[in-house]
């Protein structure tokens, strides 16, 4: 079986990278910040229960929905399969390599053995793109690596039938069709209108900017959760983590929405977006601080009272500016 010809392209988040490689070589010309963005891919989460030792934060849609959002606005139609039968899975997949059909996968980034020991860890939706095989290796393209990569199909199975939360049961994901023209200035403000709303007005308040308020409001009560102070440094470097490399973070999520808008000046006509784009930099540089600001007071196991009230008080001031910023952009989609 012979590699299918595809444009390896890094991306900085694997499900809006995989679904932009995936629509490229159907031949959509089209960005991985317009992706992120006209899928209103941007969010927040701040969440405690019961089966987390400690509260957790997310800083993007739940997982797939990149992928839904971008097909419901755009009309590129993809087709979606779980399977629940290993070997079905694989014949299924080797299929379609056949045909020359490059496919999105979900996987537990685990079993991704093409990267370092050290840099894998345990989560479950993680998007990758399979454009061939080679005896008893996959061809791989993901947006993590930067070349194109071989995966053997024990652990590619392995990956794709992964069990615990957000389990990928095999998914197999690919454009069937892709529309000559899309709607994208539409598909640009529908996006804009919808991430206004997650950040704004989901009546929840672990949600959104309210989520966001509530993270820096609550971080001094950690301690309480905490064993001891290994415990409590470890899932305070842990917010680092989740803001940083995990799913591409708090910081990087911000940058690449600043990104989106920015292209969306152009395409719209309207300068006022580069505008909002040089703010929307700002806010990721001060998640980056976050972040920074995390990591380190749990290396110096620095973690008394002042100094996790000091942190609430960064994140807070992220929350005012988010407010302020989402609250200004839907003025200038009225």
């Amino acid at each position: 079986m012979s590699t299918i010809p595809f444009k390896h392209t890094m991306a900085a988040h694997c499900e809006s990278g995989t679904v932009t490689n995936l629509v490229v070589h159907s031949g959509m010309e089209i960005s991985e910040p317009l992706v992120f963005g006209i899928s209103s891919g941007l969010f927040f989460g701040y969440m405690k229960t019961p089966m987390r030792e400690f509260p957790t934060t997310f800083t993007r849609i739940r997982p797939g929905k990149i992928l839904e959002n971008f097909s419901k606005i755009t009309g590129v139609k993809f087709i979606k399969k779980r399977y629940s039968d290993p070997e079905i899975a694989e014949q299924e997949l080797d299929a379609m390599l056949e045909k020359n059909i490059p496919v999105g996968l979900q996987v537990d980034f685990f079993f991704m053995d093409f990267f370092p020991p050290w840099h894998r860890v345990h989560i479950n939706v993680h998007y990758i793109v399979v454009i061939g095989k080679e005896g008893d290796h996959y061809i791989v393209s993901d947006a993590y690596h930067p070349t194109i990569a071989k995966l053997h199909r024990d652990s590619l199975r392995k990956g794709r039938f992964a069990k615990g939360s957000m389990a990928p049961k095999g998914l197999m994901f690919y454009p069937a069709e892709v529309p000559k023209e899309i709607p994208l200035e539409k598909g640009i403000r529908q996006g804009i209108k919808k991430t206004v709303f997650n950040m704004l007005k989901i009546p929840m308040p672990f949600l959104g900017v309210k989520g966001i308020r509530r993270f820096g409001d609550k971080i001094s009560d950690w301690p309480k959760y905490a064993k001891d102070d290994e415990q409590l440094a470890h899932n305070i470097f842990m917010i680092t983590t989740m803001l940083e490399d995990q799913g591409t973070g708090g910081a990087g999520f911000r940058y690449i929405y600043a990104s989106f808008l920015d292209e969306a000046a152009t395409i719209l006509g309207e300068p006022v977006f580069k505008e909002y784009a040089k703010q929307m930099m700002e806010i990721g540089d001060d998640w980056r601080n976050v972040s920074l600001f995390a990591s380190r007071i749990a290396k110096h196991r620095d973690l008394g009272e002042e100094k996790l009230k000091e942190m609430g008080a960064l994140i807070g001031k992220i929350a005012d500016q988010e407010f302020s910023f989402f609250s200004d952009l839907k003025e200038n989609l009225a």
